[in-house]
């Protein structure tokens, strides 16, 4: 009985719970469908409303492209009106153009009629004037006995004497002139670049000699049966010169930086007291390191003093070098820079570039650092080496013919040869040794005194004058002119001299009364 009344109560309760799920699903359906007619009512107003706009829209649209239609109509008859207007004021002036043509051409008739009774009278007249022309021709001939050719003839030889008597006069003159003018602008450059050059002279002795405290190093710097200065040569390629001089030592070599390097290591073992072959070899490569460090910065430096900052590396090596290349006393890279100073002061006083001097002034004695190495004049071997690492044609040759190994073919090449020579020449800038002084003097008074009619010849100030003596039997006063011009020539092609020599030669005459 109690089963039988739940599964009743459970058929009840299910039947409840449908008919409650149907009832809200019902619900729902009829809510959903409100919603949709709201829906289309909305839709259908939203429509309208667009429907009601478009048309408006539409409407403003055409008045506006009606109004704008008609603007551009407006506008468009103003410009043709215009036009019309510009086309009836060129016509008139077309037509007042023509009217004056036609006046003009009218008077060129005229102009034209009465030339050709003119060129007539001219022809007419002419034919007399050739007539008359002839028979005074025909009249002079008799008179003179000469043909009309001959006279021609003799007449163009006078002017044609006269005219060269004249051309060579003015040319004389002309080239006097200019050379007087050339002379004085070349010496007020140079007189300008040696007073604005204020660079110290340069002059150096070689280093060759090595100062010892004691004699007692000596030995030790030998060694045991001469290992110590062989070790020392063999490493440093120096030649080591032990001898009597008290407290010295001397170095042998022509390479300027090994001698330096040998020198500096040199010093240090002496600083260092331990002289031994392994100690040699340690110091040398210390002291190579330390030469081949101021090499770097002395070229550095120089390049940097005359304002050049593209130079190849190996050049700036190279240019470094010669601070340790002296020629004839004076130090080579001092002298190089000094020469670059003065080719920027004449470049610039010439109006031509300054750089192009400066560098080839500076570069100019670069084969002077090489030239133990390498055969050949230095010039050349500077002017390759500048052609090996790129530099421009034109300072390669300005290298090449500083001492004339190369003609001169150019402003900057002659700019280098005359501040290589101011250098060179300037008061103590170069010495030599007495014994190569009195050869020269001895020279330049043996080239004099070959001359036949030289009776005697004095080399003064310092070899720069020389002055000659002639017998006045012998040689006259054009003679003497020539003399002294070979005599210069001779000195110039045998000798090797700074500066210049100067050669005067003096003639003597005298007369000779007695009064008794």
């Amino acid at each position: 009985m109690t089963i039988a009344i739940g599964a009743i109560c459970l058929l009840l309760g299910a039947a409840a719970a449908w008919f409650y799920a149907n009832s809200q699903s019902n619900a729902k359906v009829i809510a959903a469908k409100s919603a949709v007619s709201d829906a289309e009512a909305e839709a259908r107003r939203i429509n309208d409303d667009a429907r009601r706009e478009a048309d408006s829209a539409k409407k403003s649209a055409l008045i506006e492209a009606r109004e704008e239609i008609l603007q551009l109509k407006q506008r468009s008859e103003a410009e043709e009106k215009a036009r019309k207007a510009e086309l009836q004021a060129l016509e008139g002036r077309i037509m007042q153009r023509e009217e004056s043509l036609d006046r003009r051409n009218d008077s060129l008739d005229r102009k034209e009629h009465q030339l050709s009774s003119l060129q007539g009278q001219l022809d007419k007249r002419k034919v007399e004037v050739d007539g008359l022309v002839a028979r005074q021709s025909a009249e002079l001939e008799r008179i003179a006995d000469l043909t009309r050719e001959d006279a021609h003839k003799e007449l163009l030889d006078r002017v044609r004497a006269e005219s060269v008597r004249e051309e060579a006069q003015i040319l004389r003159e002309s080239e006097q002139r200019v050379r007087a003018q050339a002379d004085k602008t070349a010496r007020e450059i140079v007189t300008t670049a040696i007073q604005r050059c204020a660079a110290d002279q340069a002059g150096e002795i070689t280093v060759t000699s090595v100062h010892i405290p004691s004699d007692d190093l000596k030995g030790r710097i030998i060694g045991r049966e001469g290992r110590n200065i062989r070790t020392f040569e063999q490493v440093s390629g120096v030649s080591l010169v032990i001898d009597d001089t008290p407290e010295t030592v001397i170095l042998s070599s022509f390479d300027p930086v090994r001698r330096e390097t040998a020198r500096v290591a040199l010093e240090n073992l002496i600083a260092d007291g331990r002289i031994h072959p392994a100690r040699i070899e340690e110091m040398y490569k210390k002291a190579e390191s330390l030469v081949s460090e101021r090499v770097q910065e002395a070229g550095e430096q120089a390049a940097f003093d005359c304002g050049i900052h593209d130079l190849h590396p190996e050049l700036v090596k190279t240019l470094g070098a010669l601070r340790y290349r002296t020629s004839f006393g004076q130090n080579v890279l001092s002298h190089s820079i000094q020469v670059a100073a003065l080719c920027g002061i004449m470049a610039s006083e010439l109006g031509i570039p300054e750089a192009p001097a400066k560098r080839a002034g500076l570069l100019h004695d670069l084969g002077k650092a090489i030239d133990h190495e390498v055969e050949g004049p230095h010039a050349v071997i500077g002017a390759d080496l500048c052609r090996r690492y790129g530099e421009r044609p034109e300072i390669v040759h300005a290298v090449e013919a500083h001492h004339a190994d190369v003609e001169p073919s150019s402003v900057l090449d002659v700019l280098v040869q005359a501040a290589d020579a101011i250098s060179a020449a300037r008061p103590g800038a170069r010495r030599e040794s007495a014994e190569t002084y009195i050869k020269r003097l001895e020279k330049l008074e043996e080239i004099s005194n070959a001359h036949d009619g030289v009776e005697r010849t004095y080399a003064m100030q310092a070899g720069r004058e020389l002055h000659v003596m002639v017998e006045p039997e012998k040689i006259s006063d054009a003679e003497a002119t020539v003399l002294a011009h070979d005599i210069a020539q001779q000195i110039e092609d045998e000798m090797q001299y700074p500066g210049q020599v100067r050669v005067v030669v003096i003639r003597e005459s005298r007369a000779v009364g007695v009064a008794k």
